[in-house]
């Protein structure tokens, strides 16, 4: 288990949650007034709190799965990545896929934030690599 500081930016903000003893990820809660994103649309949520990640890992935001069935709100760039080394606010961009508004409430659980080990890699640029039965068979190249 790794030890994460949070710190809230905000007096509005509300300390990320586990829902559930063996839950994965932590409930990030909206801080902003109301907000309205419409349909095909984006919004940057605010969430008020930083992070304190240790080296060597990464938080994960990930959309929650009762927005996504019920109103069709994803995280567009699932997952994002908060690095390490980034101590701003945490912030969620939220797209609407349905064909109706939605509205963004103050402590509203709008995403959830799992943590995840990163292994470093360096890169060696090479004139040929290895050959593989799969090769270059990219998109749809099994079907």
């Amino acid at each position: 288990m790794i030890n994460i500081k949070f710190k809230k930016l905000t007096h509005t903000a509300h300390t990320p949650q586990k829902m559930t003893e063996h839950s994965s990820g932590f409930d990030l809660y909206a801080d902003v007034d109301e907000l309205i994103i419409q349909p095909k649309d984006v919004a940057l949520i605010q969430t008020g709190i930083s992070l304190e990640i240790p080296q060597g890992y990464e938080a994960q935001v990930r959309p929650r799965s009762g927005l996504a069935a019920t109103h069709k709100i994803g995280v567009l760039n699932s997952p994002g990545t908060i690095d390490a080394d980034y101590r701003g606010e945490v912030k969620v961009i939220l797209f609407n896929f349905g064909n109706e508004s939605f509205t963004v409430t103050m402590n509203m659980r709008i995403a959830q934030m799992v943590f995840a080990k990163v292994e470093q890699a360096e890169l060696e640029e090479s004139a040929s690599l290895e050959e593989t039965e799969r090769s270059d068979g990219g998109f749809g190249h099994t079907g």
